[in-house]
């Protein structure tokens, strides 16, 4: 596999008190990208900017300049508090030629998070090239359990009709959707989308697990005729199968092809495919990587063996390097076949007892630069 890396500058210096994160794109079959990021203040845990924007017209363009979003600021909400939409991917819509961007909600006030129960949202945006941003981000109708339910740091699937599968995670309590839980499930809905709305069809059976905060951040891809899933995990990850993309089977701990422990925990992984073989996206313990959070760098990718669920560990090569800050909230998106992106922010913040510091991420090189890294046969 050949890998290209390169770096977006953010210009970071600290002396703002925000850093860029999530750094996410879609990419058209013409080569277009749309990419989104949004500023995280370094002195608290989670709290977002609005969502911010640039692009490039094909991949070997240089990228437009770091635009904030009018649409996709932080918002009123009820009673002083503000709505925003975070954890944000972006996708290219086949049947419409739209890109589509799908997150969830969270909700501030005085620039923190509001503890008390609100509901989170499954977000979606729509890229408007005639007036070069985003509309105004909405909230996909759900079903009255489905309190507490948002597409965070997914990645979906466009079926050959237009229809999407969205992966998303709902508190739960015995399997059940509920207002509030500290228990999560993932399951996968079924939606439409003709290039303005995006609506529920249908979803699919919920997964849970009692260890941790459960089955978080799912993600999907379709591969020789199945759909797999990857799910996040306090302790540790776990992938599962699908033959509609709807109903899964009971998910299995991710393991190498030697049968041990793949060392990924409570951080995403995504998937690309090519030439017909299936791959997967991680961090994990054991890269001479104690100092970064949660071992959230480097980014790893390795072909998965589809029938035994494992990932080759000889096929295991590096996406991103680790310079000292961690790369967990990425993304992939491809082309085509020959032609995969890997795409991750370096986030700025670092191990307690000083997570703020973000000094120690600088000590190993970081500089808060977002890596779009090419995969080629």
């Amino acid at each position: 596999m050949k890998i290209r890396q390169e770096r977006i500058s953010t210009g970071f210096d600290g002396s703002t008190g925000y850093c860029y994160v999530h750094a996410r794109a879609g990419i058209a079959p013409d080569g277009r990208m749309q990419m989104t990021t949004q500023k995280l203040r370094l002195t608290g845990s989670d709290i977002f900017s609005g969502l911010e924007m640039l692009s490039r017209p094909s991949p070997d363009a240089s990228w437009s300049p770091i635009t904030p979003s009018a649409n996709l600021a932080r918002r009123p909400w009820h009673d002083g508090m503000e709505i925003a939409m975070c954890d944000a991917t972006p996708m290219y819509h086949r049947a419409t030629g739209k890109f589509l961007l799908l997150g969830h909600s969270v909700v501030y006030k005085d620039d923190n998070h509001v503890r008390e129960l609100h509901p989170r949202f499954t977000t979606w945006s729509v890229f408007d090239e005639t007036a070069g941003d985003w509309s105004p981000f909405q909230f996909l109708d759900m079903p009255e359990p489905f309190y507490n339910c948002g597409n965070g740091s997914g990645q979906s699937v466009e079926l050959p009709d237009g229809t999407l599968l969205i992966p998303v995670y709902t508190a739960t309590e015995n399997g059940v959707p509920v207002k509030k839980s500290d228990l999560f499930g993932s399951l996968v809905l079924h939606c439409s989308f003709d290039g303005r709305q995006l609506k529920l069809i249908e979803f699919g059976n919920i997964l849970t697990e009692t260890s941790g905060r459960g089955l978080c951040e799912p993600s999907v891809v379709f591969h020789d005729g199945r759909f797999y899933m990857c799910l996040r995990n306090d302790a540790t990850s776990y992938v599962t199968v699908s033959d509609d993309g709807l109903h899964y089977a009971p998910h299995s701990e991710w393991l190498f092809d030697n049968g041990t422990p793949l060392g990924t925990y409570n951080t995403q992984q995504h998937w690309f495919t090519m030439q017909g073989k299936l791959y997967l996206v991680y961090t994990r313990r054991g890269a001479n990587n104690d100092h970064v959070f949660r071992h959230r760098a480097p980014l790893f990718f390795a072909e998965v063996d589809t029938e035994k669920l494992r990932v080759i560990r000889s096929t295991e090569q590096i996406a991103v390097p680790e310079r000292g800050a961690r790369l967990g909230n990425f993304t992939c998106c491809q082309r085509s076949q020959d032609e995969a992106f890997v795409i991750a922010a370096e986030w700025m913040q670092t191990t307690a007892p000083d997570p703020h510091n973000f000094r120690r991420c600088m000590s190993y090189g970081s500089d808060n630069s977002i890596w779009v890294t090419r995969i080629t046969p």
